[in-house]
């Protein structure tokens, strides 16, 4: 961080009292969020800056992908497992069962059993990101591939596949969208943590003039970060850190020290 920056951050070191989070408020009871308002005596609110619509069926018989000429999908999340196989439901398009899944995690295999037997069906697993799907790619390239995937998305698994000769297609079978904040426009709150890129244009859809003030910005991820930069915002709150991985946790060592300080 930059000397002058490094500085506005110091001086804007205030005592957080209110914390709204970007995404759907989680349905565990655990959840740290939780932990740290009751810790701090926080209010904590959330509220998914994003959502996801599908794509028509119109528009995707345009992109001309037979769905039925592969014989592997690759799915990166829940939307696109859910995505995929409402359009083969809408088209009526029959999956067979000899499809192979490579999914990237097991949380994201799990979540297949919505719509397959997962124990009759050939299903590979990655552990959390798109370098682990790569070793089970390379034991199966002889396979068609399709992949899923919404219209923001990721280059790290079709430039792999693209560089490596595989023979594949992308679908785009659903889009992130700005969600409708209006009824935030006379809200004030301390921290605002954002998790994409996509949060902070929707910010800036609903409130083209917004104007940071007192605001803490947290962002998690170097993408969010840049986000937040190119904004013109000040970044006040960087996950995950060395110390703290998780975005309560980034928060968490804000607090303490902004707090000690007011």
């Amino acid at each position: 961080m930059k000397e002058a920056q490094f500085k506005d951050v110091q001086d804007r070191m205030k005592k957080v009292a209110s914390i709204l989070v970007s995404q759907p408020e989680p349905k565990n009871t655990n959840s740290p969020y939780y932990t740290l308002a009751d810790k701090y005596a926080l209010k904590v609110d959330f509220r998914s800056f994003i959502h996801v619509e599908p794509v028509p069926s119109k528009e995707f018989r345009k992109q001309k992908v037979d769905i039925a000429e592969h014989s592997a999908v690759i799915f990166t999340s829940r939307n696109a497992v859910d995505n995929f196989f409402n359009i083969c439901k809408e088209l009526k398009v029959e999956v067979s069962p000899d499809m192979k899944y490579f999914c990237i995690s097991e949380q994201t295999a799990n979540y297949l059993q919505k719509y397959i037997v997962v124990r009759k069906r050939k299903l590979f697993t990655g552990v959390k990101t798109a370098l682990d799907l790569v070793p089970l790619l390379k034991k199966h390239q002889e396979e068609k591939f399709l992949y899923p995937c919404s219209n923001i998305r990721k280059d790290d698994i079709p430039d792999y596949l693209k560089e490596n000769g595989y023979d594949f297609n992308e679908a785009v079978l659903y889009r992130t969208v700005a969600s409708d904040l209006s009824d935030l426009a006379d809200i004030k709150y301390d921290i605002i943590a954002f998790f994409s890129p996509s949060g902070i244009n929707s910010l800036y859809t609903n409130f083209p003039d917004f104007e940071q003030g007192a605001t803490r910005i947290a962002a998690f991820g170097p993408t969010t970060a840049k986000a937040v930069h190119d904004a013109g915002l000040i970044l006040d709150i960087e996950a995950p850190l060395p110390n703290a991985p998780s975005m309560t946790g980034a928060i968490e060592t804000y607090i303490k020290l902004a707090n000690k300080l007011s």
